[in-house]
């Protein structure tokens, strides 16, 4: 797993102006949200930052927010607090996630911001999925977003520089990716992600982490999905667009 840890001081960044909002973020979720009874306990199995989490908190929902990264999971923390938030912020990843919650907790689970592919391999996403479906209560739903690795693969190694100035808190940065793909698909990708932030007297502090990914073909998580005793009710997945999501139902 990767850690986020030297990233997730700078995450807002990442995230697009639209969704910094926590109500902003969960607003984007409204079609599956208003799949859940009143007062549903949500997991956010990736919450990175915490929008997401606080955002559903907002609603009414009964939400736990977990991430393999400990910086990750204080930054949630924080934003639960400035917000007023109800959110239980734990530090767990995917494989640990059982020795936490029992089995048939969660209504909803959350594993979005493309977040997978950072399992290792089949193996160690096929264990991530089967701890995410243990969560569910019969007929509970998983709600996973990803990147079209389809298309990410075939434009090769590269640099991405944003072609504009990102401000957040006041400050201005750059955002750089540095794509190192790996000839085949089941070898381990990496994805340097670099923050410049520019101050007011023209400074540059540089804020960059080299990240581990596997990626996977769509029929993959499809079978892996089905594998672990989930059906899929919608699909997104459109091989020209930059990303999908899926909801899958448990069996």
């Amino acid at each position: 797993m990767t850690d986020y840890d030297v990233l997730a001081e700078v995450y807002e960044w990442l995230i697009a102006e639209a969704k910094l909002p926590p109500a902003e973020f969960a607003a984007s979720f409204d079609d599956v949200l208003s799949l859940l009874p009143s007062n549903a306990h949500v997991l956010d199995c990736s919450c990175g930052t915490g929008q997401l989490a606080v955002g559903l908190a907002g609603r009414g929902l009964q939400v736990v927010a977990t991430d393999a990264s400990e910086a990750m999971v204080r930054r949630t923390a924080e934003l639960s607090a400035e917000f007023g938030a109800s959110v239980r912020a734990v530090r767990a990843n995917w494989e640990e996630l059982p020795d936490h919650f029992e089995d048939d907790t969660f209504d909803m689970v959350f594993c979005v911001g493309n977040s997978l592919h950072h399992a290792m391999g089949a193996t160690g996403r096929g264990a991530a999925l089967e701890s995410m479906s243990r969560l569910l209560s019969p007929g509970g739903r998983l709600v996973l977003t990803s990147r079209t690795w389809e298309l990410v693969r075939a434009r090769g190694s590269r640099l991405d520089i944003s072609d504009r100035l990102v401000r957040r808190n006041g400050r201005d940065a750059v955002v750089v990716y540095r794509w190192e793909i790996a000839p085949q698909w089941e070898e381990e990708h990496h994805i340097e992600i670099a923050i410049a932030q520019v101050d007011a007297t023209g400074s540059v502090l540089v804020r960059s982490e080299l990240l581990s990914c596997w990626p996977y073909r769509y029929e993959e998580l499809e079978v892996e999905l089905h594998r672990v005793g989930l059906r899929t009710e919608v699909s997104t997945f459109d091989l020209e667009a930059e990303n999908y999501m899926v909801v899958a139902s448990k069996v």
